[in-house]
């Protein structure tokens, strides 16, 4: 036995190679690890499905989601953080949008494969 290897079986060599050569570094497992426990939250899921539709602050989402305003600010400091939705200040006021187009088609294709 090898050291990187049990003593089990290899019956297809060949893929394990091939899924060691296309592998992901350990800190892009890490970020797709915390972008989906961000996707996995039903809040923050609400706050990126609400989103989609165009730039809304902090008070409305608190309003749409029936939580406060400093839960809502906790989710999005959260979703911030990791990239999926960016704001704007407008005088007091902070308004929230999803980061890119890539948050949304993530979002739409989830939706779809649930719907299959």
């Amino acid at each position: 036995m090898t050291e990187d290897r049990c003593d089990c079986r290899i019956i297809h060599g060949e893929r394990i190679a091939q899924a060691q050569r296309n592998g992901l570094a350990a800190d892009e497992i890490d970020h797709l690890a915390e972008l989906f426990k961000a996707f996995a939250d039903r809040g923050r899921l609400r706050i990126l499905w609400a989103l989609r539709d165009g730039e809304m602050c902090v008070c409305d989402l608190a309003a749409l989601l029936k939580v406060s305003e400093s839960a809502i600010s906790h989710q999005l400091r959260l979703l911030r953080t990791l990239h999926l939705v960016s704001n704007r200040r407008e005088g007091a006021v902070l308004y929230y949008r999803l980061n890119d187009e890539h948050i949304e088609q993530l979002l739409q294709v989830a939706l779809t494969h649930q719907r299959e």
